[in-house]
């Protein structure tokens, strides 16, 4: 059993949404259904895989976090179940993500896929300036996955925010 603690911050709002990539997803159930807040909790609004049960989300974050806990859901049949999380790698393809071993890997538990948080290695997760998620795939099996939320679940560190500095012009 898991549960967010309170210290814990849902890390949405330190999301890059611009910068977020995700592979064979379903074009008319993207990953914006899963991730952003009003969407996620729409019952009706899912994250769908396309060609087949996999999914490759990338996630860059506006400022250093570390990541302690996230929600996966995603109903019975097509929730997803084999998930392996990478920190700080980018440029991930269906080619390459097995090249990598992954900062942690967890099988999901029907109780995961309605909501019960999923503690992370926390040591592996210290400073991400990005998280990838690779969903390898489903409770049962079936070709296509559904992810109804996604939920990050840390703490900020304190860093600078690149993204505000202003470039210094050498004269």
């Amino acid at each position: 059993m898991s549960a967010i603690q309170r210290s814990q911050l849902d890390l949405l709002e330190f999301i890059d949404c611009t910068g977020i990539e995700c592979l064979n997803q379903n074009p008319s159930q993207p990953f914006g259904n899963a991730l952003k807040q009003g969407y996620r909790e729409d019952a009706g609004l899912f994250l769908e895989s396309d060609a087949d049960e996999q999914l490759l989300i990338y996630i860059p974050f506006t400022q250093v976090i570390k990541l302690h806990s996230m929600v996966l859901e995603g109903p019975e049949e097509e929730g997803p179940k084999t998930v392996k999380l990478y920190s700080n790698k980018e440029h991930m393809g269906f080619s390459n993500v097995n090249d990598y071993p992954p900062s942690d890997t967890t099988v999901l538990s029907s109780d995961n896929n309605k909501g019960l948080p999923i503690a992370v290695k926390y040591v592996k997760f210290q400073n991400v300036r990005s998280l990838t998620i690779f969903i390898e795939d489903n409770q049962s099996g079936s070709d296509i996955t559904k992810v109804k939320k996604i939920g990050l679940y840390g703490t900020t560190v304190e860093t600078t925010d690149m993204k505000s500095l202003k470039k210094i012009e050498d004269h």
